[in-house]
């Protein structure tokens, strides 16, 4: 039974073969993972359609067409008739060993001291070997004080202070060896760009070159969405299954906004604007091989709780590999929440052809004016990236204050007020 490369959308025509889970010769259950592909948008893990015995014709790492065939998997009827299959080795008769008379003590051998390590061995500190390369010196010369007769920088410095004027000043080239930092690995590494980090920064690029993108910034108090987070967090995973998080009064507040405020919700098509009667939320996660944007579809229609569930659902896909292109397309809108890494403030990079995208950052105490008085409260700068050829300052301002109000007074959310 081959192995072969399944279409991921008809806009993929090949794919990174990125990771075998079974090596040539190994068995597999049925259903279970055997390799990773990464395409420009997803990673999806293959999963073997029947048990056998794995035959690997293309390696890691290799970019293969849609259709190909990487590998084989030789069905077997059952462990019985694989271990039929390997005879066991014959068990040779046991023979009687004579024992050997134990050697006599050999006599004792004076022990010299070790000698001194050459001055152009490996063993020498890397801060040594490159003072010595910079003066172009005669390792040979300096003599050593360390353990076993090892030159020391203290040593070359010694030599350098008795050497007579006119010291060469022609360096050497130095050999791969010495090149080599303390730890052995190298000074440089060059990789290739994957599939996903490609078409990352060809969208990043495309949206800083095709758009007319400004960024507008605002803070909000999270002092009362923080209070009722903790208020009905237990309660909430009790009843729903999920954790209530900060993201899903985020994209319910910017759902609001959007519905105020639609030309942040539409795309710039030609000469033709188009407004979308729906939101669909992107939520930016960042992945081991690089950072994808599900949509959490028609988020005007879902509570906190479906929100969540969404969100969950959606990591352990890219957890698991199992993210499909389909779960990448059709945003309207993207939020994004620097604030997980520590970010404090970040300008987001629209993700075309979306008009605009939210930043989250990082939650911190800060000295605020309140009715006069100077207190200490939760505060998150919050930025609006939005494309200016169809969204005005005014409207992004106001998108801006309007989850501003949302998040601070939560229960306008939930009144839908």
């Amino acid at each position: 039974m081959d192995i072969i490369i399944p279409s991921v959308g008809e806009s993929v025509q090949e794919a990174v073969l990125a990771e075998w889970f079974k090596q040539d010769g190994d068995l597999v259950e049925s259903d279970e993972p055997l390799l990773v592909i990464e395409t420009d948008k997803v990673t999806l893990e293959v999963v073997a359609e029947a048990r056998g015995i794995v035959a690997i014709t293309v390696p890691e790492g290799e970019t293969v067409a849609i259709g190909a065939v990487v590998g084989t998997v030789t069905p077997v009827e059952g462990e019985v008739a694989q271990s039929a299959a390997q005879p066991k080795p014959a068990v040779a008769p046991e023979v009687p060993v004579k024992p050997e008379p134990e050697p006599e003590p050999a006599a004792p051998v004076a022990v010299s001291p070790p000698p001194a390590l050459p001055a152009d061995s490996g063993s020498l500190a890397p801060s040594v070997r490159r003072l010595i390369r910079e003066k172009n010196l005669d390792a040979a010369q300096i003599s050593g004080t360390g353990p076993g007769g090892r030159i020391s920088k203290g040593d070359v410095l010694l030599y350098l202070e008795k050497a007579p004027a006119g010291l060469p000043d022609a360096l050497p080239t130095p050999t791969a060896q010495e090149c080599l930092p303390e730890d052995g690995q190298p000074l440089e590494v060059r990789k290739p760009m994957s599939p996903i980090r490609k078409r990352i920064a060809e969208r990043l690029l495309e949206s800083r070159q095709k758009t007319a993108m400004l960024t507008t910034f605002n803070e909000i108090d999270m002092r009362r969405a923080m209070a009722l987070r903790a208020q009905y967090k237990q309660a909430f995973a009790d009843r729903h299954g999920v954790s209530l998080g900060f993201m899903s009064f985020f994209i319910k507040a910017c759902v609001e906004a959007l519905k105020e405020i639609p030309e942040i919700n539409a795309f710039l098509e030609g000469d033709e604007i188009i407004y979308h009667h729906y939101q669909h939320i992107g939520v930016a996660i960042g992945a081991p091989r690089g950072l994808v944007v599900p949509v959490v579809r028609h988020a005007e229609r879902m509570n906190f709780a479906q929100v969540e569930q969404a969100i969950v659902d959606y990591v352990g896909k890219i957890k698991d590999n199992r993210l499909e292109l389909a779960d990448l397309e059709g945003g309207t809108f993207t939020v994004s929440n620097g604030g997980v890494y520590g970010s404090l403030l970040s300008t987001p990079i629209l993700n075309t052809p979306q008009s605009g995208i939210l930043g989250m950052h990082k939650i911190e105490k800060r000295p605020v004016v309140v009715d006069d008085e100077i207190v200490i409260r939760p505060m998150m700068y919050v930025a609006l990236s939005y494309d200016h050829r169809i969204v005005d300052g005014k409207g992004a301002v106001t998108f801006l204050k309007r989850v501003k109000e949302y998040v601070e007074n939560p229960e306008r959310i939930l009144l839908e007020v």
